[in-house]
Order: C-alpha cells, then sequence, then structure tokens
C-alpha cells in the first residue's frame, strides 16, 4: 500500500515520544469490535443482504457531508445522480463517479477524506488518490468488488468487527425489515430505534393524520393527551421486540416544559385543527420531550436529544430532493434553561437516562460538562455531524474531560448512512483518543496503565454502557 496514501500515523502528534505512546495506545485498541449504537444505515441492506449495485451509490449519492461540498464548488445534485422527488437518476453513476473524483481536491484535509480513503483501502485494496485520472480504474475496481459476497452488506458487518449496530426508525415505520432480521435470529446485532419525531412536532407535514394512524396502529384515542402518551408507550414496546434500547429525538432547539394538563390538550387541539402557532409548536415540542423522558423513565429505554441544528435550509433543495442532503447549519443552543423543567423531574430518575447531542460547540464547556458532571442521568454524546472529525475530536475531549470526566461520555457512535465509513469513523476516533491520551501521559496528568483503561473504555465499553446493550 502507498504509505503516504493512508499513513500508519495518520493524527497522532508530531513529537517523536508523544507519537510512540499514542501509536502504543493504540494497538491496544486498533481491533476491538465496533460498538454503533446511533445511525441510520438501511434495515434493508441487512435483511435482504443484497449486493450494492454501483460504486456512486455508495460513496457518493447517500453521503450528504460529500454532496454538500459539491454543491459548495456549484455542482448540481443532479449531476451527481441524486433523485428527485418522484423521478429516477439523470446521469448514469459513473458519470456522477467521475464529477466526484474530478473535485476530489475540494476535500483535501476534511473527515470525508480520511474516510473514503480508508473505505477504498480497507475494503478494495485501492491506493492511490482520487482524481479525474483515475475515476474510471478506481470505479472498476469498486464495481467488481460489489459483485463478490465478501461485498454484501453482512459481509461488511463481519469484515468490520461490527458487534451491534443501531437503525433508526420513525414511529409509524412498520419494521417490516426488522421483522426478517428477527426471523432471522439477527436482532441484538442489528436493533432500531424510536425515532418519534413523526408524532412528536406539529411542524411535520401530515401531523394530524400522523396521530390519527398513531391511534389506530395502538387503539389509543390520540385526540386526548393521556391517550397520546399511552400510544407512544405501546409503540415504544413494539419497537422494543426488534432490539431498541433507545429512542432518538431531533429537535431545533433543547426547549423543554411541564404544563398542566388542560394547556398540554390545547395544543394538541391546536395541532389537529392546524391553528397551532410556531411558539405554540416550540412549546409542543417541549412538552412531548419531557412526557418521553417520563416513558423512558418507565421503560429504561436510553433517551436521545440532538439539538443545535437548523435542518433542510435550502427550500428549493427541500421541494426538489427532499430532506437530508446537506442543507443543515449548527446554530445555538441553551441546554440549561432549556432541560431545567426535564431535569426537575426525571433527572435523578433511577431508571432514566439522558444522551445530550449538539452541533453548539460553545455549551461543550459551559453546559454539557457541568450537567453531565453533576446529573446522574446525563451522558454526553460524542462530537456530531460537522465535528465527528479530528480537530472536532480534539476540541470535544479538550473541553468534556476535566469537568465531565471520561465517565460521563458515552463513547462514539457514527451516526451515518455510509455503511462502508463506519469502520473510518470508528478509527478516526480512536486515534484521536489515543492521541488525546498520549498528550496527557507525556504530561504525567493520567498513568500510561490509566491510559490503557480508558482508551479501551472509550473505544469499546462506554457506548455498551450508555445504550444498555448486553
Amino acid at each position: 500500500m502507498n504509505a503516504e496514501f493512508l499513513h500508519q500515523d495518520r493524527l497522532f502528534p508530531a513529537d517523536p515520544q508523544v507519537r510512540s505512546v499514542a501509536r502504543a495506545l493504540y494497538e491496544g485498541v486498533a481491533d476491538l469490535p465496533i460498538v454503533s449504537p446511533h445511525g441510520h444505515t438501511d434495515p434493508s441492506w441487512f435483511a435482504n443482504d443484497t449486493p450494492f449495485s454501483d460504486p456512486a451509490s455508495l460513496f457518493l449519492t447517500p453521503d450528504h457531508y460529500v454532496l454538500r461540498m459539491l454543491r459548495s464548488a456549484g455542482i448540481n445534485y443532479d449531476r451527481l445522480g441524486v433523485v428527485r422527488r418522484g423521478g429516477k437518476p439523470l446521469v448514469e453513476g459513473r458519470e456522477a463517479w467521475r464529477l466526484f473524483c474530478a473535485n476530489w481536491h475540494l476535500f483535501a484535509g476534511t473527515p470525508s477524506q480520511l474516510w473514503v480513503e480508508h473505505s477504498l483501502a480497507m475494503f478494495f485494496g485501492i491506493s492511490v488518490p482520487l482524481s479525474a485520472e483515475t475515476a474510471d480504474t478506481v470505479y472498476d475496481t469498486i464495481d467488481a468488488g460489489l459483485k463478490t459476497p465478501a461485498l454484501r452488506p453482512m459481509a461488511v458487518l463481519d469484515r468490520a468487527k461490527v458487534e451491534v449496530i443501531a437503525t433508526t426508525e420513525f414511529a409509524l415505520d412498520t419494521l417490516e425489515h426488522h421483522k426478517k432480521l428477527k426471523e432471522k435470529g439477527l436482532i441484538g446485532r442489528i436493533r432500531t430505534t424510536y425515532r418519534p419525531d413523526d408524532v412528536t412536532d406539529p411542524d411535520v407535514p401530515g401531523f394530524a393524520a400522523n396521530l390519527a394512524r398513531l391511534g389506530e396502529l395502538t387503539d389509543e384515542e390520540t385526540s386526548t393527551w393521556a391517550g397520546l402518551i399511552r400510544a407512544h408507550a405501546v409503540r415504544r414496546a413494539f419497537f422494543r421486540e426488534y432490539g431498541a434500547t433507545a429512542s432518538d429525538h431531533g429537535v431545533p432547539s433543547a426547549l423543554t416544559v411541564d404544563l398542566a394538563e388542560y394547556e398540554k390538550q390545547a395544543l394538541l387541539d391546536k395541532a389537529l385543527r392546524g391553528t397551532i402557532t410556531s411558539a405554540e409548536a416550540e412549546q409542543f415540542r417541549g412538552q412531548m420531550m419531557t412526557e418521553m423522558a417520563g416513558l423512558a423513565a418507565e421503560d429504561g429505554m436510553v433517551m436521545q436529544i440532538h439539538a443545535g441544528v437548523q435542518r433542510n435550509l435550502d427550500p428549493a433543495l427541500l421541494a426538489g430532493y427532499g430532506p437530508n442532503l446537506g442543507a443543515d447549519i449548527p446554530c445555538r443552543a441553551d441546554y440549561v434553561n432549556g432541560l431545567r423543567p426535564l431535569l426537575a423531574r426525571f433527572g435523578s430518575a433511577e431508571n432514566f437516562r439522558l444522551i445530550l447531542f449538539t452541533l453548539d460547540e460553545s455549551t461543550y464547556a459551559r453546559e454539557l460538562a457541568p450537567l453531565a458532571g453533576y446529573w446522574p442521568s446525563v451522558i454526553i454524546g460524542p462530537p456530531w455531524w460537522f465535528h465527528d472529525s479530528p480537530n472536532g475530536i480534539r476540541r470535544y475531549l479538550d473541553t468534556m474531560h476535566e469537568t465531565a470526566g471520561f465517565y460521563n461520555l458515552a463513547g462514539f457512535n457514527d451516526d451515518t448512512r455510509a455503511l462502508l465509513s463506519i469502520p473510518a469513523r470508528h478509527d478516526v476516533w480512536r486515534r484521536e483518543v489515543c492521541r488525546f491520551l498520549a498528550l496527557l501521559v507525556s504530561e504525567h496528568r493520567v498513568s500510561r496503565d490509566t491510559a490503557e483503561v480508558l482508551a479501551a473504555h472509550l473505544s469499546y465499553d462506554a457506548a455498551k454502557r450508555a445504550y444498555n446493550l448486553p
């Protein structure tokens, strides 16, 4: 392999002595199994275990990190093979791949470069940089590999040593693929996650119809607040049958509220009539977060909150192609005041665990680390989205560990739709953890033995503990 393509000491400190410690720590965790307790891979991949169709549909069109960078260079999504709503690709996979490779220079120094090159080397033995000149050769190599059993989805999990992986489904999902996985005895290794945004956010299109459908699925009267919450309890139990140990909530802010019963019902009535205001919709979401915490305290499912992002900010992209294609921007979040009502009710509940994610790095040392350093229920999720990068991980570890400690961190989850990048993302995390711990060892702030224990904990054990995985 070309040593400069994927250097064995990538991301480690430049100082030789510290680098040697980082390398030794990494050797102790590099081959640990991968625990991927939160992500967005397609469960049909594992249920059907059919070959991926072509290199572009594997590396390009599902990866919004890649798409948004190419979009920033003025490249239209049609030219990249992204399917319009109700349409079909306007270019062949090879043509889109050529365009991607011709613009590979845009990704120099980005985490996407690390992830893609790691994936190319690990799964296809490719050790040449992408470019217009290498595009066709690389495409043919990947295409040939995808036709072999070694690149089927389940074989990829085996090759990457994925011990457990969680997908994410909305509350109204039938879980048909997970039913097939259960028949195959794969629930446990592959799990679902309860993502109820479709029935907790009144700004979701068709919200009233969604609540009606939720009532049909659960035999509950979802036009009443009490019936709505009972319906969630029923649905959560259904998801647990398919391995769910966690719920996930994508919210614009960390606001929670604790309203009187009549106030809750008034908000629900307005949501069903379609007359709810923006401020009232925020109150509705905030109350639903408190209700979800209450259910979690009862059934033991871990609650994840992903806040601090404005999603789908390009209306033309949303209308033409759909959501989750890169037009998302971090924004400010207030966790201390936002979570005050929820934590007042459930922060000390014995059976409650809350994992917090943010894109607002200014909250790390000011809010999140102190919250986790006090409340027994609060754990801090890993750097997320724009920040699951080498420098993002460094900032996270540096600002978190002194106040939250290492044992109030949730380890790592890759939160990705790109299957082949999962081992690459975990490798970056493990390298950065070992780099950070090596610096602490070199400054005599922790012992070498402690660093070894922490490296294994943050690379493997922490995620299993945070998500209640056996």
